[in-house]
């Protein structure tokens, strides 16, 4: 194993570390963060995030999908996303969840990096649509823990309760609605592309069993255009949105591991 991308590996876990640490602090001191420090040394460890990644995954052999490199990958973007919707929405304390989740992830990617996984008779429009669909897994998995949190800031305020945990530790209820719409908007694009390119450069569709799994992500691909159109068009929100995109991201997650269930466990493929 080279001694680089371990060296980027520390480096980038001592960014993210340090600026956990003066967010955490500022925050829970009651004191504005500096948004340049934070875009700064984020941006650093994203940077050197990136270049452990580059190592571990593009590999002479073609890009190397094992679980850990995928988890590296999701989490790095996840927070990344989340540095980004920062710079013009009020939600940086987010950012205490995505921090801690992309060091895991890159740590695990680069502890395990060594055990290859490549896709037979790959191409650069498979390689296209499967990181594609690896980002909107990603961007959507985001926006339904985003949901999540919604849900119990809804229900606090809704029941108008005294201790209001979630009100009181998140951003305002408004900015995280606001936010949930950014995310479901990036996700919606990145699935419709990761589709275009899948029906693009997949042979032998129902062949290679994926039609399970391209059935369930276009009724989910369906559920977030409706939910989407409904936003702009009738003004769709609050509980209606948190369900859609629940719905919309369980159908997803549904037709993918229901997919490697059937074809593993039950065919033995």
């Amino acid at each position: 194993m080279s001694s680089l991308p371990l060296v980027y590996t520390i480096l980038a876990l001592i960014a993210y570390t340090t600026s956990f640490w003066y967010l955490f602090m500022h925050l829970m001191s009651k004191r504005a963060p500096n948004h340049w420090f934070i875009g700064i040394v984020l941006g650093l460890g994203l940077c050197l995030h990136a270049a452990v990644l580059y190592n571990d995954m593009l590999l002479p052999m073609g890009i190397n999908y094992n679980v850990f490199n995928l988890m590296s990958f999701t989490s790095g973007l996840m927070l990344l996303l989340s540095v980004l919707f920062s710079t013009y929405r009020p939600v940086i304390a987010l950012n205490l969840i995505g921090i801690p989740v992309a060091a895991t992830g890159l740590i695990l990617g680069h502890s395990f990096s060594g055990l290859n996984l490549f896709v037979e008779n790959n191409s650069l429009g498979l390689d296209i649509h499967i990181l594609l669909s690896l980002s909107a897994y990603a961007v959507l998995l985001m926006a339904t823990i985003h949901a999540v949190l919604l849900w119990f800031q809804n229900r606090e305020l809704k029941n108008k309760q005294k201790r209001r945990i979630w009100v009181n530790l998140l951003p305002p209820f408004q900015a995280m609605e606001e936010l949930l719409f950014d995310m479901l908007i990036a996700g919606f694009i990145l699935l419709t592309l990761a589709l275009g390119f899948g029906f693009l450069t997949i042979d032998n569709f129902f062949a290679q069993h994926l039609a399970h799994k391209t059935a369930f992500s276009i009724i989910s691909w369906f559920i977030y255009g409706a939910l989407l159109l409904g936003r702009y068009k009738f003004g769709w929100r609050g509980q209606k949105a948190i369900r859609f995109t629940i719905i919309g991201f369980f159908l997803l997650a549904l037709g993918f591991i229901g997919s490697k269930f059937v074809l593993q466990m039950i065919l033995g493929k």
